[in-house]
């Protein structure tokens, strides 16, 4: 998480947008500033099934017709935006397309126990949606909305299964980079 967030702050990739990184495998969020200050993170619930793609046409299958082993978080970058759903409620677009958006928790099922999981410190049952990244309301609420109501943000969801320089070439290390600009051996 901190290598592409140093990298996103000091590339400038983000430009002057706040950006957001996802590790899928801590099930946890982090939302930085444009210069890479963090402003604010929290654990979340991902897609119920391992992998860093989505499969092709998934934002127009009807959720009944989503197998389990579809429902996956994707892996990359991606410029998200803040809008609506079809239910008209607030959420963040990670990849229209792929309808795989930031959202408030949402308890529908009971069986699923989507806030108890949250609330776990284990990252083993943060694996339940169909791809989109569940939040805690009030993490929602007071951070989400005041930092990108109307806005754009970069969006940087870490690879579980591919390698982090297949999902991010671009991507440098940025002591080592700073360290050879000086003359200096990374320490």
């Amino acid at each position: 998480m901190r290598r592409i967030a140093d990298w996103a702050a000091d590339s400038g990739d983000a430009g002057t947008m706040d950006f957001i990184v996802l590790d899928k495998r801590r099930a946890h969020v982090y939302v930085f500033a444009p210069e890479g200050r963090l402003r604010a993170h929290t654990p979340v619930l991902l897609g119920a099934a391992p992998g860093d793609d989505s499969v092709e046409g998934i934002g127009q299958k009807p959720l009944h017709e989503v197998r389990p082993e579809e429902r996956t978080t994707p892996a990359g970058r991606f410029v998200g935006q803040s809008g609506l759903n079809a239910h008209g409620e607030d959420v963040f677009w990670v990849d229209y397309q792929a309808a795989v958006s930031m959202h408030r928790v949402r308890e529908l099922e009971p069986s699923e126990r989507r806030l108890h999981r949250l609330a776990t410190p284990t990252v083993e049952d943060n694996r339940i949606s169909y791809g989109c990244i569940n939040m805690p309301v009030e993490f929602f609420e007071t951070v989400m909305l005041p930092t990108f109501k109307g806005r754009r943000a970069m969006v940087y969801v870490l690879p579980e299964e591919r390698s982090f320089a297949e999902v991010f070439p671009m991507a440098y290390d940025v002591t080592a980079r700073h360290a050879a600009a000086r003359g200096r051996p990374p320490m």
